[in-house]
This record gives structure tokens, sequence and C-alpha cells, in this order.
């Protein structure tokens, strides 16, 4: 009789892979900043899946939402046309916690599909055809979000992509005079994260919205990663003091469930009821279990103040870690931070050390020199001090 394979036989076997070598361990349990293998082995968390699990992993109230959702009714219509309570209810939560004139949501299933929203919405309104975004963005790896990556190391398989798209410069204010009178929109990452979180200049983000206003077109904020509380503001529009005309939400978005937004106002959005009705579907796009577990999160994050916390714990972190000879800089947008190596190819090595003395961290897309670390916001002061001794001997193992 032929052995059962085992679970990690049939990820392998059975799971599409993304990459030659993915992280490969197997968690069982997470709890808090914390993840389980099933051998018991624990991996402080620093990626958040992303920046994702923002208040933490297993949140009673998120678990509790989930669980009360699932007994009222799972899915019953598409999108938009049955009143759903979890809907409405995070909508109202998450408006009432935007600047103006974003009151108006529209629910998705992800960050992809939230900037293919925005992207579509804006050729209808400005009935242009041409976009923008910026070198070493990413934005998704749908079709159009593809389009407006600005890397052409993970465009070029999959040409032709979308024409009229025109890759900007993060920081160069010369490049904003490329935004003209045919632009539908432009698209941009208030801090780059794959990049290598690459923050904006001083008033760069403000003369992009002014270079908008005075061309007529639409600005589009990707907040997916830096939202909910990621920056130490609720989100990067609030920290940088300008209010764009869509932002686009995911990740942290739905508590731990797969869940996306576009956000923007009323005005705008009505641009999908008509010419032609139903402008933009979806049928899973809002599932009420995961709006409950939306609205329970965004309720915690208020409620506990992480965010008001966030660049403390961000500084300690930065500062010890500086003290490594290794460690070339930090940069960081709050508890977004990349730990720069100063070599490329040695963010992989770092990892694979990290995963061997206890921590779980990854590199970026586009930049190969640097480790990732964003842990939860509920981290305390006792796994800050943890996650400093594992990146220190990591580093100390470091060729």
């Amino acid at each position: 009789m032929k052995n059962k394979p085992t679970i990690r036989q049939q990820f392998y076997a059975r799971l599409g892979q993304t990459s030659p070598s993915p992280l490969g361990i197997e968690i069982q349990k997470a709890e808090g900043v914390f993840l389980l293998s099933p051998e018991g082995k624990r991996y402080v968390d620093l990626i958040s899946g992303v920046s994702v699990s923002n208040v933490g992993h297993g949140r009673k109230e998120v678990i509790l939402a989930i669980e009360d959702q699932v007994r009222n009714h799972l899915h019953l219509m598409v999108y938009g046309e049955v009143i759903q309570k979890p809907q409405v209810m995070l909508a109202s939560l998450l408006t009432r916690n935007l600047p103006e004139p974003l009151d108006s949501v529209y629910f998705v299933n992800s960050g992809s599909e939230a900037n293919e929203a925005a992207l579509k919405l804006a050729k209808r309104i400005t009935g242009r055809s041409r976009m923008a975004c910026f070198r070493d963005a990413y934005h998704g790896s749908t079709h159009g979000a593809l389009s407006m990556m600005g890397n052409e190391t993970f465009r070029r398989s999959f040409r032709p992509l979308l024409p009229g798209v025109t890759a900007l410069r993060f920081n160069c204010t010369e490049d904003l005079e490329k935004i003209n009178s045919q632009t539908a929109c432009v698209i941009v990452e208030p801090v780059q994260a794959e990049a290598g979180v690459r923050l904006p200049q001083k008033g760069f983000l403000q003369l992009l919205k002014q270079r908008c206003t005075d061309t007529g077109t639409l600005l589009i904020f990707d907040e997916i990663q830096t939202g909910f509380g990621r920056t130490g503001s609720l989100f990067a529009m609030q920290k940088y003091g300008v209010t764009p005309h869509m932002v686009t939400l995911a990740k942290a978005l739905g508590g731990g469930m797969p869940l996306g937004a576009l956000v923007c106002s009323q005005e705008l959005m009505k641009a999908w009821q008509s010419d032609p009705v139903l402008g933009h579907i979806t049928t899973f796009g809002g599932h009420p279990v995961c709006c409950a577990a939306g609205f329970a999160s965004l309720q915690v994050l208020l409620k506990e103040g992480w965010t008001d916390q966030v660049e403390e714990k961000a500084n300690y972190l930065k500062q010890e870690i500086l003290k490594h000879p290794r460690v070339k800089e930090v940069r960081e947008a709050g508890l977004l931070l990349a730990v720069e190596l100063g070599e490329e190819g040695k963010a992989e090595e770092m990892v694979r050390l990290l995963l061997e003395e206890g921590a779980m961290s990854d590199w970026f897309l586009y930049c190969d020199s640097a480790f990732r670390m964003s842990p939860p916001l509920c981290i305390n002061r006792e796994e800050l001090e943890l996650t400093v001794k594992i990146v220190m001997r990591a580093l100390d193992r470091l060729t």
C-alpha cells in the first residue's frame, strides 16, 4: 500500500506555484503576532500577510463577527441588488473615517479588482483613454493593474497590455508635465511599497494633485498596503495631507478575509448606473462574511489606538536594527519598514535565516537588497524586543 502523501508533498504537487522557491513552511495556527507550525515552532510574523493582519491573528471580535454572520447568511445575490447589513455597516464606518468627499464605497474581492474598477471608472467619467502610473509601482496582477505596474520585468511576458499608459518617475516633478488633457487618471501609491518602501518627497503628492486638478485628470491613491494604520495615520492620505479623487483599499480592509473596495464621491460613483446600466458588476464582491469581519476589524483598530503607537514602535525597531553593521539603511513609513543590506540578492538569504531563527519576513518585488518588517500593529514592547533579538541573530549569520 502506498503511503499517503504528506501535506507538504501535496502542496508542491497540487497547488499552482508562483516561484521556484516558496517559503515552504506549514502554518497550523496563528495568534496575535505569532505563527505556529504543526510541530509547535513559533514564528514572529514580520509580514502580516503583506499588510493584511493589522489587528493581529485570531482577534476574538473578528472571529465572533464571522461566526455570527455565517449563522445568518452567506452569499445572497450579485453585488448591489440586495440590502445587506454587513456591507452597509462597513461602508458607513469607513466613510466616516475618510476625508470628504470620499463618501461612497464599491466593494470587490481584492486589491487588483479595486484598481481595475478605479481605472475603468476614470475612463468612463472623463471620456479619455490615456492613463499614467509610476515606475516600480505595484497595483496587482490582473490585466489592467499589470498594465499600470511600471516595471517591465513583470510585464514583458504578458504583452500586449493596455495601450496609452505613461510610466512616470516617482518624486520627479519634471515628469508631472506628462500628465495632460488627454490623461484620464493617474494611479499612485502614496508610499511605494514593493520598490522597497520609497517615501514621497515633501510636497510631491501636493504637486501631483495640483497637476491633476489643472488638467482635469482623476487622481487615484492605491492605499492597499498603506491603509488602516500601517503608516501611523489611519490612511496615508491623511499623513501627507492630500485627498485623491478615488482611493483603492484591500488587504487589512477585510480583517483577514478577502475584500477590496473602491471609494470616491457619490457624484463619481453614479457613473456606474447608466450608459450602460450595470456599468460594473461582481458576484462575490462585498461578501457579507468578509464585510462583517472588516467591520469588526476596523472597530478594533479604532478602539485600541494602535495607529497612534505606530511611530514609536517603528522608531524603536529602526534604531535597534541600525546598530548592526550589516544594515546600511532602514526606510520606514510607520510599521512598513525596509531593512537595506546594500547588496543584491541578500534579502533572500536573510529571509531564510530569519525563518531558522523564528521570524517570517519577505523581500520586495523590485528591491532584492532589502527585507521587509511589517508586523501586526498590535505588537507590544516585549514582542518588539524579541523581534530585535531574532533579527540580530540572523544578521550575525549573514554571509
